[in-house]
C-alpha cells in the first residue's frame, strides 16, 4: 500500500476550492482509498506548510499497520506466530493498548486479534474482491476453538508477547480512524482550526465551513449512488460508517461481507450499516464495526463503548437510531420513520 506522490497534493492545496479563496482542498491516495483534505480560512502559504506534516502522518500509519505488506504489524504477527517476544515503539504500544480497551468494552465484537479469521476468508490480500468458496467449516471451527482475542496480548516495558499463537493482529476496523486522529492533531499543531479529513467516506472535522457547519452525506447501503441522510458536524466530531456494502465477494449467488462475527466465524448479517458520531475517530471506527456485529444488542455495546450517537439499518431495511443522533441527522427521504432506541447500560 504505497502513498501516491504528494506533488498532486501540493498543487491542489494551492489552487483553492471552487470560487472560495478561503477554502482549499486536496485529494490523494493512501490505505487503498481516496483521501480528501479540506482546509477553510487559510492562505496558500499556510496550506503548503501542511503538506509535509500530512505526508509524515499518513506514511507513519501506513508503515505501521498494513496487514499483509511488510510493516510493523506484520513483524509483530511473525513474532507471535513463532511464540517470540518483540520490542515495539511506545507509540505502537499505545495504539495496541487502545485497541485492546475498545475490544474489551465491545465484548470482543471488535476483535483486532482475529486476523487469521480474516485470512481464512481471503480478506488479507489485495484481490479480496474475487469470487471464491468460503473457508471450510473445519478451519472456522479450529479458529473458534482457539478463541484469539486481545486478552492474549501482553505488553510490558514496550515488549510484546502473546500466549495464543492463533492471535494475528489486524486493524482494518481501526487504522483509518487512527490515521485521521493523527492527521487532525498534526493540523491543529500547525494552527489550523477549520478542516475536514475524509478517508473513503469516513472523516473527522474541526471548526466549521465559514458561517455554517460541515455537512456530511451518508450513503444508502442498498441504493447505489444515493444518500440515506446528511449529518451536521458540531465543531470537532468524527463520522464513521461500517457496512456490508464496503467490501464483499460473491460466490454462487451468495454475498460474503468483510465484517466478520468472531462468535460464529461468519459475516455479520443482522445489521447492514452503522454510522457513529464521536469526537475520536479511532473509537468511532472501532464502534461502527462492533455495532454491525452486535445485531439487536447494539444499544448495550454502544453504552459500554461510551457511544451515544448511532444510526443503523437492519437487514430488513428498518432504521434504528439513538435520541442524540436524531438531533444531527436529516433523512433524504422525509417519509423514513426510524425506531428510536435508548443506549442502555449493560
Amino acid at each position: 500500500m504505497k502513498l501516491f506522490p504528494f506533488l498532486i497534493l501540493i498543487t491542489l492545496l494551492l489552487s483553492g476550492c471552487g470560487n472560495d479563496d478561503r477554502a482549499r482542498q486536496a485529494k490523494f491516495y493512501a490505505f487503498g482509498t481516496e483521501i480528501d483534505v479540506s482546509l477553510y480560512g487559510v492562505d496558500a502559504a499556510t496550506a503548503e506548510k501542511t503538506v509535509s506534516v500530512l505526508e509524515e502522518s499518513f506514511s507513519n500509519v501506513n508503515d505501521n499497520w498494513h496487514a499483509w505488506q511488510p510493516s510493523t504489524l506484520t513483524r509483530i504477527n511473525e513474532a507471535i506466530a513463532k511464540g517470540e517476544e518483540i520490542t515495539i515503539q511506545p507509540d505502537v504500544a499505545a495504539v495496541i493498548d487502545e485497541a485492546a480497551r475498545y475490544a474489551k468494552a465491545s465484548q470482543h465484537l471488535f476483535n483486532p486479534a482475529a486476523g487469521k479469521l480474516f485470512e481464512l476468508w481471503g480478506y488479507h490480500q489485495d484481490n479480496w474482491f474475487e469470487s471464491r468458496p468460503p473457508p471450510a467449516q473445519e478451519d472456522i471451527n479450529n479458529w473458534l476453538a482457539a478463541a484469539p482475542s486481545m486478552d492474549a496480548i501482553h505488553i510490558e516495558n514496550n515488549v510484546l508477547r502473546s500466549d495464543n499463537p492463533m492471535v494475528k493482529l489486524g486493524f482494518g476496523g481501526f487504522a483509518k480512524g487512527t490515521a485521521v486522529d493523527t492527521a487532525i492533531e498534526a493540523l491543529k499543531q500547525q494552527g489550523i482550526e477549520n478542516a475536514i479529513i475524509n478517508i473513503g467516506g469516513d472523516l473527522r472535522a474541526i471548526g466549521s465551513h465559514g458561517d455554517r457547519p460541515w455537512r456530511i452525506g451518508i450513503r444508502h447501503p442498498r441504493q447505489e449512488g444515493k444518500m440515506l441522510a446528511s449529518v451536521d458536524i458540531n465543531n470537532d466530531e468524527s463520522v464513521f460508517t461500517s457496512g456490508d456494502y464496503e467490501r464483499y465477494f460473491s460466490y454462487e449467488g451468495q454475498r460474503y461481507p468483510h465484517i466478520l462475527d468472531p462468535r460464529t466465524g461468519y459475516p455479520a448479517r443482522d445489521n447492514i450499516s452503522v454510522t457513529v458520531i464521536h469526537r475520536q475517530a479511532a473509537l468511532a471506527d472501532a464502534a461502527a464495526t462492533a455495532l454491525v456485529v452486535a445485531g439487536d444488542n447494539w444499544p448495550e455495546i454502544a453504552a459500554s463503548l461510551g457511544i451515544d450517537h448511532v444510526m443503523l439499518m437492519r437487514a430488513d431495511g428498518q432504521i434504528e437510531m439513538t435520541p442524540a443522533m436524531t438531533e444531527q441527522v436529516r433523512f433524504s427521504n422525509p417519509a423514513i420513520e426510524p425506531v428510536i432506541r435508548q443506549v442502555t447500560q449493560p
